[in-house]
């Protein structure tokens, strides 16, 4: 597994507590995980996501999370075929048999 940034996380954190991300509050969300900061990259990571939409975003990354679902009418409808085959191959093997009889 990748390691996240953790300058990533403290605007997450801050987002999901209703904060202001701002260089200050994210110095002290890594400070206060034991971090010693570099207040240059959480300036530049405070400027990137100012007018970051941070609700719509996490609603898109979520999306993908459904697709899963989709995976077992899938799976039931491989099945599904694999019977109907089963059965006409049944059919087929029955009337080989009858018509070996009249032959």
């Amino acid at each position: 597994m990748s390691k996240v940034d953790p300058y990533l996380h403290a605007v997450l954190l801050l987002h999901g507590a209703e904060k202001e991300v701002s260089v200050e509050n994210i110095v002290a969300v890594l400070k206060a995980a034991g971090m010693q900061p570099d207040e240059a990259r959480a300036k530049v990571l405070a400027e990137a996501v100012k007018d970051v939409d941070f609700s719509k975003l996490l609603e898109q990354a979520a999306m993908p999370v459904a697709a899963p679902q989709a995976a077992p009418q899938q799976e039931q409808k491989k099945e599904e075929k694999k019977e109907e085959e089963k059965e006409e191959k049944k059919e087929e093997e029955a009337a080989a048999g009858l018509a070996s009889l009249f032959g």
